[in-house]
């Protein structure tokens, strides 16, 4: 089966809602496909208390699922499945998603990063109930209490360092006794008097640790698992056909342009810097509104 669409949208978190509702508001009617991960990270996240126009606070999956509710009422289409391969040096645009055939006369890639996990028994079943890979979102509910932060890169640090805002302890466990973290912002975690090092040191299951000169394995109760350990963006499917970093985020130019014209990126697939849900959804803004010009200046 083909199809031609006037805008088709990889991904469905903040970022890919907000593009939806943006271009199905434009009559572009859109066509999102879900991806492989649903809902983005906010799927895994509990209590959202910094979206504004939620006082309250809101929970991540029913955060997502109103925004999808936003765009399907505007005419926004969404579809099951995850891209598998696209040829961008055609248009329009050549997308396989699964079985089917999609040509798009415009593309926003709002396909996200995806945490990287530890793989330890019971750790996706704890996800947003003591164990968590962003420090700005969860470190908030663990005021006052002892946290470890997984991880040896500046990422790690980062979210030690913003973890002391609220935590009593904050130990970094990390597997070797060398960092890859930037001289600065090591010499910023080791000065910090909250902050303790745990090297040499991996987590075995649960809060079992192990050091992995020793063998020694001992018990190390924590009230919460931050994983500093990084993202891996999720666009594998354009290498070789857009501009990536050195860790894989697209490339941007202009906001949310990249080197192809017609193809946007937008949200945590080209933002390394802030990845928070608002972000998101305001690149996710941006993308849509330039995506409406590029089809006007086309004649879509």
């Amino acid at each position: 089966m083909s199809e031609t669409r006037n805008v088709v949208i990889i991904g469905s978190g903040c970022a890919g809602h907000t593009a939806a509702l943006y271009t199905a508001r434009a009559n572009l009617k859109p066509l999102l496909i879900e991806g492989h991960e649903p809902g983005g990270q906010l799927s895994l996240t509990t209590l959202v208390e910094n979206f504004p126009g939620f006082p309250e606070g809101i929970m991540g999956p029913q955060l997502v699922e109103n925004m999808r509710k936003q765009a399907e009422r505007f005419g926004a289409e969404y579809r099951v499945g995850h891209l598998t391969s696209a040829d961008l040096s055609q248009r329009p645009f050549l997308l396989h998603i699964g079985k089917h055939q999609v040509h798009a006369q415009a593309l926003i890639i709002a396909s996200g990063a995806s945490a990287r996990w530890l793989g330890i028994p019971n750790e996706q079943k704890l996800i947003g109930h003591g164990v968590s890979s962003c420090a700005t979102c969860d470190g908030f509910f663990f005021s006052g209490k002892e946290i470890v932060v997984i991880g040896g890169g500046d990422s790690a640090m980062e979210e030690a360092l913003f973890l002391t805002r609220f935590a009593t302890k904050v130990t970094i466990i990390h597997r070797r006794d060398s960092f890859r973290a930037s001289k600065i912002m090591l010499e910023r975690a080791k000065q910090n008097p909250k902050i303790q090092f745990l090297t040499d040191t991996v987590v075995e299951d649960g809060l079992k640790l192990r050091n992995v000169k020793t063998g020694k394995v001992w018990d190390f109760p924590t009230n919460a698992l931050f994983l500093g350990i990084g993202h891996e963006p999720n666009a594998k499917m354009f290498d070789g056909q857009l501009e990536t970093d050195a860790d894989g985020y697209l490339k941007t130019h202009n906001y949310v342009h990249t080197r192809v014209r017609g193809v946007f990126a937008c949200g945590d697939v080209q933002d390394r810097r802030y990845r928070q849900a608002i972000t998101a959804a305001g690149t996710g803004c941006m993308a849509a509104i330039e995506v409406e010009k590029f089809l006007e200046e086309h004649g879509a």
